[in-house]
């Protein structure tokens, strides 16, 4: 019986080897995950007091040896965000970096443990929140105070002009920024029931229903009256929310926008965007900034509101696989590049604030 030992240890070696390959490619595929989401910047958590509440932040800044930096200052789409964006913020941040400019992004209130509660804000809070924030910004030695501009996507565009109103900023980074609240909930709607294939009975069953909350909310209705209008089924509505929404569905940034005249603009656009109507933020942004030549205006085909790639994001596991293994290219192609360029080319040029 002898001649069954060589197969046997044979058999053991295969089992080993295979057993130290699996494990080798594990570590390197660690190892993968790991360098692409190292990022060319150095990362700090501040805390920034306003109003009597804290704001919890991430300051993140070049690796260039330089004692002072220009500042991105990020504005939040809606949302229970967190200061990163759950990482999602990271390759911009470098972009910025590479730019010479340092990012300082905060959770928002009741997000990651920060006090309060976001629901609770207006658009005037929040933009209160973000002077604060500059204010905290100015005052810092290795932050250039003439040189700090904003970013901001989706909601932001409400808040963005609001901030530009009450402090001076050298530049506005929009990202899919909106323009009416209620023209965008309706632009929202058709999109979405389009993109599902909705039936006609479905697409006005779906409209009158909006049209009965756009109506309880111009009579100030309670959320207990919007729940029976609505046949007790909130739709995930909830109490909070319903308070949001009542605070801001008045929101139109059209004459706010006027504070960003001679304020140097990257106005970024999707091209498969369901959230917000492109064609109306252009239009608009070009009918009140376009006069002093300061609007840049980019289109992005390829992209969804949130300008990641839409080819990758209608997929779950093209987005964890992206997110893991090569996280700087779930944004459109050239959008990282083009908002680098637009920040050097502020640098290169002296721009100030206004």
């Amino acid at each position: 019986m002898r001649p069954t030992t060589q197969p046997r240890r044979r058999g053991l070696r295969i089992a080993v080897w295979s057993l130290v390959t699996a494990l080798a490619m594990a570590v390197g595929l660690v190892g993968a995950v790991l360098w692409q989401n190292s990022y060319d910047m150095d990362e700090q958590r501040v805390t920034i007091r306003h109003g009597g509440h804290t704001l919890n932040g991430v300051l993140a800044t070049p690796r260039d040896g330089r004692e002072r930096h220009g500042l991105v200052v990020y504005v939040h789409g809606d949302g229970p965000v967190d200061a990163t964006h759950d990482d999602g913020y990271k390759p911009l941040w470098e972009a910025n970096a590479k730019a010479g400019y340092a990012s300082l992004s905060w959770d928002k209130p009741g997000v990651a443990g920060a006090p309060g509660n976001w629901l609770d804000q207006s658009m005037d809070d929040r933009a209160d929140e973000a002077a604060a924030a500059i204010a905290w910004a100015r005052a810092r030695p290795d932050i250039d105070g003439d040189r700090i501009g904003l970013w901001g996507a989706s909601q932001a565009g409400w808040v963005l002009p609001k901030i530009a109103a009450r402090t001076p900023v050298s530049f506005v980074v929009a990202v899919s920024p909106a323009i009416n609240w209620l023209r965008q909930g309706r632009y929202n709607l058709l999109a979405e029931l389009r993109a599902d294939g909705a039936s006609a009975a479905r697409t006005r069953e779906e409209v009158a229903q909006s049209d009965t909350t756009r109506r309880l909310l111009r009579q100030h209705a309670t959320y207990e009256e919007y729940v029976r209008a609505m046949g007790g089924d909130a739709d995930g509505m909830t109490a909070d929310r319903w308070a949001f929404v009542s605070r801001n569905y008045t929101a139109d940034a059209t004459q706010d926008l006027r504070a960003l005249r001679g304020v140097p603009v990257l106005l970024a656009l999707a091209g498969h965007d369901v959230n917000v109507d492109t064609a109306d933020t252009e239009r608009t942004y070009r009918e009140v900034l376009d006069a002093g030549g300061a609007l840049t205006v980019e289109r992005y085909p390829d992209a969804s509101h949130s300008l990641l790639k839409q080819s990758v994001e209608q997929s779950d596991l093209k987005i964890t696989l992206t997110a893991l293994f090569r996280p700087r290219s779930l944004f459109a192609d050239g959008f990282l590049a083009d908002q680098r360029h637009f920040i050097e080319e502020l640098g290169r040029s002296g721009h100030a604030a206004p």
